[in-house]
């Protein structure tokens, strides 16, 4: 009974009020018409413009040509490595200071294995 008292108000309801306004868009604003326009432009770009990519024919003619660039910043590195030790010898030649010039020894050894590290590789792997 105390069950039904309580459930009652809920169940019973018979004619519950309607809304009865009509119901419309939220207004989007310039900023919002704007960005959706935005939005719906990219993708229809996204949809249309796109292209098939094919994969190159030879495989392991990409990953000889990555190689190769790799390599050849590499070399830029050791160049550049090679470049800096010289000018470290030849700064300690002239402030006659042995440890800067064994610094600029071991730039230029190290700029010299950097330089030719696939021409190394290449002997080592053979």
């Amino acid at each position: 009974m105390l069950l039904k008292k309580t459930l009652n108000p809920f169940i019973l309801k018979k004619n519950p009020k309607k809304n009865d306004k009509p119901t419309t868009a939220l207004p989007l604003g310039r900023k919002g018409r704007f960005g959706f326009s935005g939005y719906v432009a990219v993708v229809l770009c996204a949809c249309c413009f796109s292209t098939t990519a094919f994969a190159a024919s030879d495989p392991l003619g990409v990953v000889n040509n990555l190689s190769t660039f790799i390599f050849s910043l590499i070399r830029a590195i050791g160049l550049i490595l090679l470049g800096w030790g010289v000018v470290q010898v030849g700064l300690s030649f002239q402030s006659h200071d042995p440890s800067q010039r064994s610094q600029g020894f071991l730039t230029l050894a190290g700029g010299l294995v950097v330089t030719f590290a696939k021409e190394i590789l290449d002997l080592i792997t053979t």
